[in-house]
């Protein structure tokens, strides 16, 4: 086992945050996302917060992770997403 994937042991609660775009179809197109790559996710825990001005919407959305393969797929996916600007 290299050493990157015995940082985390799965099943974990972990968290993902995704910076992007305030347009009104920005947390339904990460919602989606997300769901297709853990779809026991509760949507009524993502945490949302717009930008002072607007502009951009910040979500988070804590996922029951149950491998490296299951985050490195969610996070091409969300980064693949033209309203996506950061997901960390």
């Amino acid at each position: 086992m290299d050493r990157q994937s015995s940082l985390l042991q799965f099943p974990t609660a972990f968290p993902i945050k995704i910076l992007g775009e305030g347009r009104d179809d920005f947390a339904q197109a990460v919602l989606d996302l997300v769901l297709r790559h853990a779809p026991d996710f509760d949507p009524a825990t993502m945490e949302m917060r717009p930008s002072k001005n607007g502009r951009y919407l910040s979500l988070t959305c804590t996922i029951n992770a149950t491998s490296r393969e299951q985050l490195d797929a969610l996070y091409r996916a969300l980064t693949g997403h033209p309203a996506v600007k950061v997901v960390l």
